[in-house]
């Protein structure tokens, strides 16, 4: 059963994250051999304030 963990900025819409879900899951399926039903995603919503990018925070870039 392939799981990917998908850590992303905060503030995409919902149809942004199912898109995601739904092409990462066709991708495995096709790299893979596996059926549609034993993928599983994750994708985790991290605050600007969190992620660093160059030693500034994204929020501090304005990402």
């Amino acid at each position: 059963m392939p799981f990917a963990q998908i850590y992303i900025l905060e503030g995409r819409s919902e149809e942004q994250k199912r898109a995601v879900i739904e092409k990462v899951t066709v991708a495995l399926v096709e790299a893979v051999g596996v059926p549609v039903e034993a993928v599983r995603i994750l994708i985790t919503e991290v605050p600007k304030t969190h992620w660093g990018i160059g030693g500034k925070s994204a929020k501090d870039l304005g990402r």
